[in-house]
């Protein structure tokens, strides 16, 4: 199984539907907040600009798509 490392910021709705999909679906991730110097750090690392991003074991997925993402998480 990858590790997840799902990337977000307060209010915003793309990033909500994101974790809501992760949550349902039982897939573990770890939350980090771009509103965090840490956070906002880490996704600059991994040359992340805007939420929702995934970082998903060594792939980096921008924007959240359910198939996008079930592509990433399987191959």
């Amino acid at each position: 199984m990858k590790r997840v490392v799902l990337y977000t910021q307060k209010k915003c709705p793309n990033c909500d539907a994101a974790k809501r999909y992760l949550d349902e679906k039982k897939i573990p991730y770890r939350l980090c907040s771009v509103n965090e110097p840490r956070g906002s750090k880490e996704l600059a690392a991994i040359g992340g600009r805007g939420v929702p991003t995934l970082k998903i074991g060594d792939q980096v997925l921008r924007g959240f798509s359910i198939k996008s993402f079930e592509n990433m998480y399987r191959d």
